[in-house]
């Protein structure tokens, strides 16, 4: 079996019509929850891109491999789902974003070449790779914000776009009323078409490279498809750019109630520019149009994705994830963009399509248990009939919800937050170690801890599903609190860190050094067996004692 494992950025859980969405028709993706299962209760362990990725390809936790921000390298020697599957015998290939930062020290320090197989797997997060774009092709004045080429950049060079930057100038903006560029990092011209050829924006771009690997790839194999979009800048080609008006865009979730007395870090960044720019409805009403243009074109390629593999019959060997690295609050909140732990942020899709026949009696259906994104990489070891190692991957195998099973399952789910590289840190003159946030969520309740001396959060979602009420700013909810730190004591207590010995070997030791020959603390040799101290007995060869 194959797997196709597809990411979008920035993909909010309930912008699909078969989540509920009530304006945006997404047939494909409804086409591959109908095929299989559409997990509902799914959660990143980070609500930002670098940190998020590297818990869905290391299937461990944030505070597990340590890559805590964007930017901050995943490093050498952590196990990733390239070095799960490959051991397998899949192959496992990147076609898209990572978000990797490699371990450049790490690599020096033991002399690994990034140019070396071995070393070039290191820098690229485990994956052989097909093609990398991380898709953020930002230039200031002092450069590039991603210093690598751009794939995507030379393509449009190729296809006669004639500019230093395409993606700056073309791909990501649109052209205003008299002929400049209308750059799609204003909020202001998130109406207008960007300034390219369908076919040749970066969604289809990407699309096509899928294409091309599919057709030439020799199974078994992985391939991580992950796309930019509907990730900011939020622009996109005609005929996108206008299928979408302000009567298809939603009243904001929000509340005056979560303004008041809120929580410092909330406060701090409900303060934030971002936040104030969706706080207006003017931008509203430009921007969740066009995101939600990008999530239909998504949804168009994932049609010609699928189309595809069925001419080509490889659906029916080909498990099929669609999912994304964390929401995006669109306002919702009174915040912007991502960040913090409500579900707009913290909660993603997550629909898994799986060809085997064991897989027959739950297509089509809705699971609610609490999902985490590293529960994908045992997922997929499953799928490649390798060996479990549960002392490395901290997720759990979704395979028995997937054939049917209803297997014994976590209580809670838990999600990280290292915010100590932005603007909030200094705001709240806190040192790098006291920017961290915790949220732990056992389905109905909802709480954030916040290092640095802060009172938590606590939401109750049946009560309160939008998430207005923070239940930790009035007395009478002590109970619940204390109950919530102690499962997340509970889970602080896993053994995240001894990753070199599995269960099965450490009861493999025990014991091991007596039937070598160490026997300490022996008062006569009674308390062992016979032919454990074998060895030591007998007649002495020659009697040196008092020569």
């Amino acid at each position: 079996m194959n797997i196709l494992f597809i990411m979008y950025d920035q993909l909010r859980f309930d912008y699909l019509s078969c989540a509920g969405h009530p304006h945006l028709h997404t047939p494909n993706f409804d086409r591959v929850a109908e095929m299989g299962v559409r997990f509902s209760n799914a959660f990143v362990q980070s609500p930002v891109c670098g940190s998020s990725r590297m818990s869905f390809y290391t299937g461990r936790y944030v505070s597990s491999h340590g890559a805590a921000w964007n930017g901050f390298p995943l490093r050498v020697g952590e196990l990733t789902m390239g070095d799960h599957l490959r051991r397998a015998g899949m192959d496992c290939w990147l076609i898209g974003k990572t978000h990797m930062k490699a371990d450049a020290e790490g690599l020096a320090r033991l002399g690994l070449s990034p140019d070396s197989e071995i070393g070039a797997r290191q820098a690229e997060c485990g994956f052989d790779v097909w093609i990398r774009d991380d898709g953020l092709w930002g230039q200031g004045p002092d450069g590039f914000y991603d210093e690598r080429r751009s794939p995507y950049n030379e393509y449009l060079k190729s296809k006669g776009y004639e500019a230093e930057n395409p993606w700056a100038s073309h791909a990501n903006a649109g052209v205003d009323d008299a002929g400049d560029i209308a750059s799609g990092w204003m909020f202001q011209n998130a109406d207008k078409p960007a300034n390219i050829r369908e076919e040749d924006s970066e969604t289809p771009w990407l699309t096509q490279r899928t294409i091309d690997f599919i057709d030439q790839a020799k199974g078994p194999w992985c391939a991580h498809v992950s796309y930019i979009k509907p990730h900011w800048p939020y622009i996109v080609p005609a005929p996108y750019h206008d299928m979408f008006g302000a009567n298809h865009v939603p009243a904001a979730q929000r509340s005056a109630v979560e303004q008041e007395d809120a929580h410092p870090v909330y406060a701090a960044y409900m303060d934030n520019k971002i936040c104030q720019a969706f706080q207006r409805e003017d931008v509203r009403q430009k921007v969740i149009p066009a995101y939600m243009g990008l999530i239909k074109q998504c949804d168009d390629q994932l049609g010609i994705l699928l189309d595809h593999l069925e001419a080509t019959d490889r659906l029916k060997d080909t498990m099929i994830v669609l999912t994304s690295d964390h929401g995006d609050y669109l306002g919702d909140h009174w915040m912007g963009e991502k960040d913090l732990f409500h579900n707009p942020s913290v909660k993603i899709p997550m629909i898994v399509y799986d060809p085997r026949p064991e897989a027959d009696a739950t297509r089509g259906t809705v699971c609610d248990a609490l999902v985490e994104s590293i529960d994908l990489v045992p997922t997929f070891l499953d799928a490649a009939k390798g060996k479990a190692v549960p002392h490395i991957l901290e997720g759990r195998s979704l395979e028995p919800w997937l054939h049917g099973e209803k297997p014994e399952w976590r209580d809670f789910v838990v999600s990280e937050y290292d915010y100590s590289v932005t603007p909030q840190a200094v705001k709240l003159g806190l040192e790098p170690s006291e920017c961290r946030l915790f949220m732990i969520f056992d389905g109905r309740f909802k709480m954030m801890h916040a290092e640095g001396g802060f009172r938590p959060m606590l939401f109750d979602l049946q009560n309160d599903p939008e998430e207005f009420i923070d239940l930790a700013k009035t007395e009478g909810h002590e109970a619940e609190i204390e109950r919530l730190y102690g499962l997340l004591f509970q889970w602080a207590r896993r053994s995240a860190q001894r990753v070199t010995k599995s269960d099965d070997d450490i009861r493999a030791m025990r014991g091991a050094s007596l039937r070598k020959g160490i026997l300490p603390f022996l008062v006569d040799g009674s308390e062992v067996s016979d032919d454990l101290i074998a060895a030591y007995r007998g007649s002495a060869q020659k009697r040196y004692v008092g020569e």
